[in-house]
Order: structure tokens, then C-alpha cells, then sequence
């Protein structure tokens, strides 16, 4: 796979240097900030619009929801679309003081909105970019998706190393691309988080193994900019996304989340999305049993006071 560039590290990457600004820092980091932000933002063309009757009021401290995509481009010479092959949507909730990030298996069958077809959940991304993604996963998961943040392959390993490495857990010793992780707690620079989250093959877990580590770098990456180490590297962080991230949220809007919803951050809850495998004409996918996509449903539903 390509890695969990996952990220809310996109979102709160650029909060965290925006509260920088918004407690005073001085012109320079404001201008850094802005600087950034204008060159990660990408707007989306969506055929089905996000199933709200009003929109997402910032001011008023509405719970949200993200799209997180990793793209599997930007390292080994890779430059073509690709494909999202790591898939989380994270609802942010002020009131509760909590994020929940769901992970969606990249193998899941669903019905690709706007391209007629059912297949993989993750080729939503190469046949039709940001914007089919969040129409398919709002589709499946019968929840509004507001925005989406998109980070590379290069992006995930440059942003680990820009916070000075992240510490995860692993449960079980081994070895990928000429790294050994051993049990236990490991402590990842940009290249051994990409390795981290690559290995499947000897994990009896499979994908759902890959992406349980995916969601360990996604937190330790959250840990470390929230921390007072991670926004003193606040040039680091945004020289790190500026060409491997992109995203529909404004500027503005990120002022505003800076100022309303900080501490959502801190408190970061993950789920895991189950299926089971099948094949279909040679190919192998997963399938999501009704009770478990109500369960997942219910879970963001109630996260995003729906």
C-alpha cells in the first residue's frame, strides 16, 4: 500500500501553526501559514452536494467530517493519479472535545457514485479524484462528508521526520523493506513509518493488520504537533505539506478551527470498519455485512449530532 498518509496530521498540521498566529506569534508565522495553506487548498467539483440542508457553520462550533486520503504517489518515482489506499473519515465534535477516525478497508465493494459501477472503495479516487471519493464514501456511510485532506506517499515520510519521528506501538516482531520492528514500542522516522505501514503479507490480520499501524502513526503524529515540540518545527511541518498535501478547507476555515475546536484534537478515538473476503472474477474484495456498516453509521451519526 502505500502508506498511511492518513491524516488528520494534514488538518491539525496546519491548525496547530494557525493557533501559532492566533496567540500572537508575530507576522512572519501568519504569513508562513497563509503561504501554505493557499498552496495545499484544491477545490472540488462534487456532482452530489454534502447531505446537508445548511452548511457547516464554523462560528457556531458544528461537528464536522473529513475525508482522509492517502494517495499511493509522490515516492518511487510514482506520479500518476493513483489510488486512495488508505481510506478514514474523522468527525470532529467541539462539544464532546473528541475526533473519532473510522478506517474504511481499501478492498470494500461498494457502488462507485458517478461512475455506474460497484467495486474497490479506493479506485472511487483514480476514476474520478477527491470529489468522487467523498460522494461514494458519503453514499455508503449515509453521513454528509464536508472536506477532504489528501497526503502522498512522500508526504506521509516527510511529515513524520518534520515532527522529529513518532513513537508507536507494534504487536508483533518483523521485518519490512530491511527494517526489524520489534514488540512493543518503536520510535519511527519518515522511512520506517513508511515500512510500518506497508507490511500485510506476514500480518494473520491482513489489510485491516496494515491499517490498525496506519492509525498508530496517525495519532503519534497528532501527539507530536500538539506538543510543544511539534510547534516549535512548525516551518518543518508546513515545508512537509505544501507539494504532497491538498485539501478543500480554506484558509479561513482553518483560522476558525484553530479557534474552536483545538482541544477535539487531543482527544482522538479510532474504529475499525470489518468486512470479510470474497472473490469475484479473480479478484478479491471485501464485504461489509449490514450490521456492521449500521454500527459504523451509528457511530458517526451520533459524532456528528445527526
Amino acid at each position: 500500500m502505500s502508506i498511511g498518509k492518513k491524516i488528520i496530521l494534514g488538518i491539525v498540521g496546519l491548525i496547530l501553526a494557525i493557533t501559532l498566529v492566533v496567540v500572537g506569534l508575530g507576522a512572519k508565522v501568519y504569513f508562513d501559514v497563509r503561504g501554505s495553506a493557499d498552496q495545499t487548498y484544491e477545490s472540488v467539483k462534487r456532482k452530489n452536494p454534502a447531505k446537508r440542508e445548511q452548511a457547516v457553520d464554523l462560528e457556531e462550533q458544528d461537528s464536522f467530517s473529513v475525508l482522509l486520503l492517502g494517495i499511493d504517489t509522490g515516492d518511487l518515482g510514482r506520479t500518476e493519479q493513483g489510488r486512495s489506499d488508505t481510506m478514514m473519515v474523522a468527525t470532529v465534535n467541539p462539544k464532546d472535545k473528541k475526533t473519532t477516525i473510522v478506517s474504511i478497508a481499501r478492498d470494500t465493494y461498494v457502488p462507485i457514485v458517478g461512475h455506474g459501477t460497484d467495486d474497490k472503495i479506493n479506485h472511487a479516487y483514480a476514476f474520478g479524484g477527491a470529489a468522487m471519493s467523498m460522494d461514494t464514501v458519503e453514499s455508503y456511510l449515509d453521513i454528509p462528508i464536508d472536506h477532504y485532506v489528501a497526503i502522498n506517499m512522500k508526504g506521509l515520510k516527510e511529515l513524520v521526520d518534520a515532527v522529529g519521528g513518532v513513537e508507536v506501538s507494534n504487536s508483533g516482531e518483523f521485518t519490512q523493506s530491511g527494517y526489524t520492528f520489534k514488540h512493543g514500542l518503536n520510535t519511527l522516522d519518515g522511512d520506517r513509518a513508511l515500512a510500518f505501514s506497508r507490511m500485510r503479507k506476514e500480518d494473520p490480520r491482513g489489510d485491516y493488520g496494515r491499517q490498525e499501524r496506519q492509525r498508530a502513526i496517525v495519532v503519534g503524529v497528532v501527539k507530536k504537533l500538539l506538543s510543544m515540540d511539534g510547534i516549535t518545527k512548525y516551518q518543518e511541518v508546513l515545508e512537509a505539506m505544501e507539494s504532497n498535501v491538498t485539501t478543500d478547507m480554506h484558509f479561513a476555515d482553518m483560522k476558525k478551527i484553530a479557534l474552536n475546536y483545538r482541544d477535539a484534537f487531543t482527544n482522538v478515538k479510532t474504529e475499525q470498519m470489518q468486512g470479510e473476503g470474497f472473490m469475484q472474477d479473480n479478484i478479491s474484495y471485501q464485504r461489509v455485512s449490514e450490521d456492521e456498516l449500521k454500527r459504523v453509521q451509528d457511530i458517526l451519526k451520533g459524532e456528528l449530532d445527526l
